[in-house]
C-alpha cells in the first residue's frame, strides 16, 4: 500500500459493524473503494471506485462482492488512515439476504454449505453449482482487503490475491500443486477434478 493516504488517521477510531455502517477504502492504487455492513457483519463491496469521496454513487452502484473482514483489523484501519467511517447509511436493498458460504477444510474436496448459522448442504469443490459462492475465509482489513478489491474490480485474481469463490479457490489451489510438485502440503487430494 502506498505510504500517502488519502484519509486522515483517527487514532481512538473503533469499528463500527452495525447493518448500514459504511466505509470508504484506500486501495493501495490512487482509487478509493466503499464498504457497507450487512446484517450478518459480513462487509458489502459495491462495483464503484473513485479518486474523492462520492458515498451516494458507490451505494447505488451494483454489489461486487462480500466477504467477512475481522473486527479488530477495521479499527486498526481507521486508526491509520486506511479505512474512513462514513457515517450510518440506508442498507443497500443488495445486503439484506444472507448468502450461502462455502466451508472448505485443507486436504479434502468435502465442503458444507452455510446460510447464517446452519448448515444448508454438503457436497464436493467440483460441483458446478457451486462455483461462484465465495469460499469462508478470514480478511485483514490492510493486509487482504485492498488487494482483493482491486481483483474484483478488474476482474483479475492473480496468484497474490486472497480469497474469492470456489472457482478461484480450485485454479489457486491447481496452480501451486503444479508450480510446487515437491512440497507435500500443495498435493492434490485424490478424486481432484481439474478445473
Amino acid at each position: 500500500m502506498h505510504t500517502t493516504l488519502p484519509f486522515p488517521p483517527s487514532p481512538k477510531a473503533r469499528a463500527k459493524l452495525a447493518p448500514g455502517a459504511a466505509y470508504a477504502i484506500d486501495g493501495g492504487d490512487s482509487f478509493i473503494y466503499y464498504g457497507q455492513v450487512a446484517p450478518n457483519k459480513q462487509v458489502g463491496f459495491f462495483q464503484f471506485r473513485s479518486q474523492t469521496l462520492a458515498l451516494h454513487e458507490a451505494l447505488s452502484s451494483c454489489l461486487m462482492s462480500r466477504f467477512g473482514v475481522q473486527y479488530a483489523t477495521i479499527g486498526a484501519a481507521l486508526r491509520t488512515g486506511a479505512w474512513q467511517f462514513l457515517g450510518m447509511q440506508e442498507l443497500a436493498s443488495q445486503l439484506v439476504d444472507e448468502p450461502i458460504l462455502v466451508q472448505w477444510p485443507v486436504g479434502t474436496l468435502d465442503v458444507t454449505l452455510w446460510k447464517g448459522a446452519s448448515a444448508v448442504g454438503v457436497t464436493q469443490v467440483h460441483d458446478p453449482a457451486i462455483q461462484s459462492l465465495e469460499v469462508i475465509s478470514a480478511y485483514d482489513a490492510m493486509l487482504h482487503v485492498p488487494t482483493r478489491l482491486k481483483a474484483d474490480f478488474n476482474g483479475k485474481h492473480d496468484q497474490w490475491s486472497f480469497g474469492g469463490s470456489v472457482l478461484w479457490h480450485r485454479q489457486q489451489k491447481q496452480r501451486l500443486a503444479a508450480e510446487h510438485p515437491d512440497k507435500p502440503w500443495h498435493v492434490l487430494p485424490n478424486q481432484w477434478v481439474s478445473v
